[in-house]
């Protein structure tokens, strides 16, 4: 629809990128939390949801956290005390060590490593999945032979290629932390993601496919492995009848209240991969005929979560843009288009877009880090440049998600 000025009508309501869907059963088990007093990092709710998230998974333990980063540092921490034994943490657990890691990623895949004082070596993307390119991996473990540890997500909710990285992972005596924040119910191989790896994380934050507001897991088959994440994660109390420390914890545990949260919404987890499979495929249908593909699916391997529906524009079909630190301009030019000029048009309308992450060999704080490339194209920076991220709301009406298309479809105009 169009206002009398030429311009699309904004939307009365703003269409998120993807933001919480309650239920009703998530009060139910706040509330519950509430009556029976047990607000803080113990409770019927915080044991319930790690044991539906193993049965979901097909792990044998599961770590209610904080957050997918709290899951994170704590593998990390892990990782760096398996392969190089204990250390002064106060120094870390990777001091000086070097580590592989996606570079297509939010930011907390990786500050894990700096927690713990390693240093991020930069693995490209490819563009079968938009994940870890096994090919660069590879060519990475020659070029570091010294490299013990690898850092692998899962982008958008799509599995990336993990047996080939677990391969590379195996010859070259490498262990694998797998961050699956974003591809929670999603499937590789029939297997579900979050346990392919040594260690394992998973996140709850507020614009997760399950959402607890906040929260992560850690995910393991080793006993051992949990009893230490649940004990650092409670500030490493040694059992003692008053606080003995004897190493550094951290405040991390999941708190019961958030837990009654996830709980409620783990029954909803197969409907909301549904809705927002029926966005993907609309969006799909919709921009059918302009020089553009929506973000890619390795259907021979993988069933996504489809957490989040992306685009990526046709080299001739991008129009002009230029990207600095914090701002982006872009020349229109009649037929075709770039990221900056759809996602200002989407804002426009009042719906919510976002740019495709930022690779992390890109950003400030890590330039001068090591970046492996299987061939001579910068993949990464490629698929930034041409890339975004579509509103995946499953709340989004199919008529809303029209009026999108049709926006999209003017910029091209």
């Amino acid at each position: 629809m169009y206002s009398a000025s030429g311009s699309f009508e904004a939307f009365e309501k703003k269409v998120w990128l993807s933001s919480p869907t309650m239920h009703g059963e998530e009060i139910k088990y706040v509330t519950e939390a509430y009556e029976t007093n047990w607000m803080s990092t113990v409770g019927a709710n915080i044991n319930e949801t790690e044991r539906l998230v193993c049965e979901k998974i097909g792990c044998a333990y599961a770590v209610g956290l904080s957050s997918g980063t709290a899951a994170l540092h704590l593998s990390t921490r892990l990782a760096g005390e398996a392969l190089y034994g204990r250390q002064d943490v106060t120094k870390g657990s990777l001091q000086g060590k070097k580590v592989f890691c996606s570079d297509m990623t939010f930011a907390a895949t990786l500050n894990s490593v700096a927690y713990e004082n390693g240093e991020a070596v930069f693995i490209d993307t490819e563009y079968d999945t938009w994940n870890m390119d096994p090919v660069a991996l590879e060519k990475a473990f020659k070029e570091y032979p010294e490299v013990k540890l690898v850092v692998v997500a899962h982008l958008y909710g799509t599995p990336g290629k993990i047996d080939e990285i677990r391969e590379v992972c195996r010859r070259h005596g490498a262990l694998l932390i797998e961050d699956a924040a974003e591809s929670f119910g999603a499937t590789y191989k029939g297997v579900q993601t979050g346990g392919f790896g040594d260690y394992n994380a998973i996140s709850f934050n507020g614009n997760k496919i399950i959402t607890g507001s906040s929260g992560g897991m850690f995910l393991t088959n080793s006993r051992e492995d949990a009893d230490k994440v649940r004990k650092w994660s409670t500030q490493s109390r040694e059992n003692a009848p008053w606080y003995q420390h004897e190493e550094i914890g951290y405040n991390y545990r999941m708190s019961n209240v958030i837990a009654g949260v996830i709980r409620g919404q783990m029954p909803h987890l197969e409907e909301h991969i549904a809705q927002k499979k029926a966005i993907y495929e609309r969006y799909k249908r919709g921009l059918a005929g302009l020089p553009v593909s929506m973000n890619p699916i390795d259907f021979e391997n993988s069933e996504p979560n489809y957490w989040l529906s992306c685009m990526i524009i046709d080299p001739e079909g991008m129009c002009e843009q230029v990207r600095g630190d914090k701002e982006a301009m872009f020349n229109p030019e009649h037929g075709k288009s770039c990221p900056t000029e759809i996602l200002n048009a989407i804002a426009g309308i009042n719906a919510e877009g976002r740019p495709i992450w930022k690779p992390m060999h890109e950003q400030p704080m890590y330039k001068g880090h090591g970046f492996v490339k299987a061939g001579n194209t910068d993949v990464s920076h490629d698929i930034f440049e041409r890339g975004l991220c579509l509103p995946s709301d499953n709340k989004m009406t199919e008529e809303q998600q029209d009026r999108i298309i049709e926006v999209i479809r003017a910029c091209f105009a």
